[in-house]
């Protein structure tokens, strides 16, 4: 009748030793008997068993049935029907929702419909889940049946030892709804949520209830803390409970379980990054080679220019890399650069150390700022006597060629130093951007040359509408509306000029390595051209000292595309967790975990868009199945304890629930980006061409807007500087185009050129 062979059910009591063995019971079982010899406040039950060493339980239908007729009272007594399968509400995953549960059941043959649909989810177990028994009836041997009495809850809901979304361990997390918890966790039901600490202080609801119209008063939440302390107690971590209140006001444990994917909170005295300042350059992953490349020497430079002007403790800055790289993206130090406020803003204010800082420097940055236009026109016409001299890569001896890429190394930190300094120091004259000069250009350009890598040859300022790459060249937009009439590069401000000179000795490095990695693949070192990305520089310059490339390199994988980064956040882990208030609010909604992702909407319909942002009216955990593959999750209703909810923590998918309307305000192909930790979703706005922002004051502040392109210090009167002291002052604003992909320049690498090896961080 039941759809199993008779005689391998096995009905073992709730209140037996063997209910707590999760082979036999499950785990939702086996946990509640544990709860219930601890003395937690559990229902009575049984289990019936298909599995496991049940040698010595009552088998057979007949005592299936004699067990019904004792918990139903012959029937009169409502049951519910509960999946227990071995593999759900473990520690790493909870399978949360994915089994069956039949409420309210009244008579036998509605019990045996109900214990045979039960049975029959256990196929919905996710194959990574499943040990490899053989067989479509591996999954159904490791679900038992939990049967208990059905309680009418006046109050119900669902509570978290620990905060779940922010790590939290002093705190407690409860979501309630009037009747049943079942409304909360298939995500039908919002719910109320209280925030509390370990001593059932109320620190805050959401929504904001009226004192006097609580589901839950100070005296249940008093008895749920007291309950999530005793589980705690006996299970040896923070537990995720589901909950009622019966008629009579007596609290009852419906299940209990290890929170799963409890995020990682910052350790105190974490780093605030964001990517803002870096994000305009390198807007994509970057990979290892490119990282040592060009944000070694933009993190080195920055260094400098801060060190000089006095505006972050030296300590620190010898310490810290200004900037790095999380998941692959590039971030920078918000408070190093200035662009963040402090925590203690009283305490700031009184500390007397920046203000002796900036007061030491202030008679060297009164030089600096009298210099500092020489200094840029020497370093600028350097640059471009250099690259205009180098002969095509393909005609350079190999040594040559890493001598470029190695001079390059060197020169971005000066050219980002004095970048930096420009904008906090000089005036920012006509106002006039690189940027703004190539969409002049091409504007005017591009009917007469449809080819990019001509038009890029012809007029190299049009390199500033492109980020670097060691891969291959991203197209030029197709099409610009008139900008006004080109001025050439000579009418830039030296800060603009600095940044341009940047970005063509990227070019001019990436137009080398792309040779090496030719003559690497012909001399049968490597498989791909591609896979010289994958080597960090000192494994490159061992290679050409002979002794070889990494064993590893093989196995070697690029980077692969992450989610934008928060605006402001610190790790966890190695995990970026979102700076409180470090995002603009723009849509309401609660934070549900999974951290930060972005994509493209889609309503769960058709074909997903490559990195989909599934949105949706409910949580329903039938779309359970979708979240591997997605970049974010946003339900216009639902709890941030439902059950799809603490999958797509599992799963690391940002999600916000309580998104009002937002299958109509984010239609399908919008790009969105999703804060898991504020329940903010925002439209992503992406321009073909970013203008650079505005010179900030300070030198904070310009060494982050500079950062949006390299940024950097490296010797203002240092050896770049100083060698290009002699050069034509005249020549400092000509459109000298570099050494591109396609070998358009000329001339010879210098002897003496120095290697900047030593002193850059890998």
């Amino acid at each position: 009748m039941i759809g199993v062979d008779g005689d391998r059910l096995a009905v073992v009591a709730l209140d037996a030793r063997r209910a707590r063995d999760v082979r036999i019971a499950g785990a939702k079982a086996a946990h509640l008997a544990r709860a219930a010899g601890a003395g937690l406040p559990v229902l009575p039950g049984f289990v019936v068993a298909t599995a496991g060493d049940t040698a010595e339980a009552h088998r057979g239908e007949s005592e299936l049935r004699r067990a019904w007729s004792e918990l139903s009272e012959e029937g009169a007594r409502p049951l519910v029907v509960r999946s227990s399968s071995a593999h759900e509400d473990g520690a790493e995953s909870s399978l949360a929702g994915l089994f069956e549960t039949v409420l309210d059941v009244h008579g036998w043959d509605a019990f045996t419909d109900a214990v045979r649909r039960v049975l029959r989810s256990a196929r919905r177990v996710p194959v990574r889940h499943v040990p490899d028994r053989g067989g479509d009836g591996a999954a159904r041997a490791d679900m038992a049946v939990l049967v208990q009495p059905m309680v009418r809850a006046v109050v119900g809901g669902v509570m978290f030892g620990a905060d779940p979304l922010t790590g939290r361990y002093d705190r407690v997390l409860v979501s309630a709804v009037p009747g049943g918890p079942d409304r909360l966790v298939d995500g039908s039901a919002d719910g109320v949520r209280y925030h509390l600490t370990r001593h059932a202080r109320l620190v805050r609801t959401e929504p904001a209830e009226p004192r006097g119209t609580r589901l839950l008063d100070h005296g249940r939440l008093r008895r749920l803390v007291r309950l999530a302390r005793l589980a705690q107690r006996e299970f040896g971590g923070p537990q995720d409970i589901e909950f009622g209140f019966d008629g009579d006001d007596r609290l009852w444990l419906f299940q209990t379980r290890p929170i799963t994917a409890m995020p990682s909170a910052p350790p105190p005295g974490a780093r605030l990054l964001g990517p803002g300042p870096v994000a305009e350059t390198f807007p994509d992953v970057v990979q290892p080679l490119e990282e040592d490349l060009w944000l070694a020497p933009m993190s080195y430079g920055l260094t400098l220019a801060l060190d000089l002007t006095g505006s972050a403790p030296r300590g620190q800055l010898r310490r810290l890399p200004v900037v790095t790289t999380v998941d692959g993206r590039a971030a920078a130090d918000l408070r190093l650069l200035g662009a963040a406020r402090s925590r203690r803003p009283v305490l700031a204010f009184l500390n007397p150390a920046p203000g002796a800082r900036r007061a030491a420097a202030a008679w060297r940055t009164g030089r600096l700022r009298a210099a500092l236009p020489m200094l840029a026109v020497d370093l600028m016409a350097d640059v471009d006597r250099y690259l205009s001299e180098l002969p095509p890569p393909e005609a350079m001896l190999s040594g040559r060629l890493f001598a470029a890429v190695s001079w390059g190394r060197t020169v971005l930190a000066s050219l980002h130093a004095q970048e930096s300094l420009a904008g906090a120091l000089l005036a920012q004259g006509s106002g006039a951007t690189a940027a703004g000069e190539a969409l002049a250009v091409l504007s005017e350009a591009r009917a007469a040359e449809p080819d990019d890598a001509r038009l890029v040859a012809r007029h190299p300022v049009l390199l500033s509408l492109l980020p670097p790459s060691l891969g291959p060249r991203p197209p030029l937009p197709a099409r610009t509306a008139w900008a006004g009439v080109p001025r050439g590069t000579a009418a830039l401000p030296a800060r603009e000029g600095l940044r341009l000179r940047v970005r063509w000795v990227q070019e001019m490095q990436a137009a080398m390595v792309h040779e090496i990695a030719q003559r690497f693949t012909a001399a049968g070192l490597i498989d791909d051209p591609c896979r010289v990305a994958l080597l960090r520089w000192t494994e490159l310059t061992a290679a050409s000292d002979g002794a070889g490339l990494p064993a590893d390199l093989p196995e070697r994988l690029p980077r692969p595309h992450r989610p934008a980064l928060p605006a402001a956040f610190r790790l966890a882990a190695g995990c970026p967790v979102p700076e409180p208030g470090g995002r603009r609010k723009e849509s309401p909604g609660q934070g549900a975990g999974g951290g930060f992702g972005s994509g493209a909407a889609w309503h769960g319909t058709g074909t997903p868009p490559r990195h989909p942002v599934l949105v949706v009216r409910t949580l329903d955990p039938a779309f359970a199945p979708l979240l591997p593959g997605l970049t974010g999750l946003v339900a216009e209703t639902g709890s941030v304890l439902s059950h799809l909810a603490v999958l797509a923590r599992e799963y690391r998918v940002p999600t916000a629930v309580g998104v009002p309307d937002a299958q109509g305000r984010f239609p399908e192909g919008t790009r969105l980006s999703v804060d898991g930790g504020t329940g903010e979703v925002e439209v992503v706005r992406v321009a073909a061409v970013a203008e650079p922002p505005d010179t900030e004051a300070g030198v904070a502040g310009a060494a982050g807007a500079e950062a949006a392109r390299p940024g950097g210090v490296e010797a203002v009167g240092g050896e770049v500087a100083e060698r290009g002291a002699g050069a034509s002052r005249a020549g400092a604003g000509s459109d000298v185009p570099p050494c591109s992909r396609d070998g358009d320049a000329r001339g010879a690498v210098p002897p003496d050129c120095p290697d900047y090896r030593e002193g850059m961080a890998s």
